[in-house]
């Protein structure tokens, strides 16, 4: 009988199979298909299909505001 205890969990999401498997994970880098910024990853919730992001570097005069987007305005950096 397997040990499911043991089973290793995937963090992040897949965006879909269209997307050749990219995975989001927290803390990666990425660019919106609207722009060029590079935005750095908070949080996945794949189960709604969303993230959080905020724009990277953080600006040091007041930080940068993080926002919500869906999974399918993400487009992978190459970072």
């Amino acid at each position: 009988m397997p040990n499911v205890a043991l089973r290793s969990i995937p963090q992040g999401c897949s965006l879909s199979e269209a997307a050749v498997g990219m995975n989001i994970h927290q803390g990666d880098q990425v660019n919106l298909h609207a722009d060029q910024q590079t935005y750095q990853v908070i949080g996945v919730d794949g189960d709604h299909n969303r993230c959080w992001i905020r724009r990277w570097p953080i600006d040091p005069q007041g930080g940068s505001p993080v926002f919500e987007v869906s999974l399918q305005q993400i487009a992978d950096s190459g970072s």
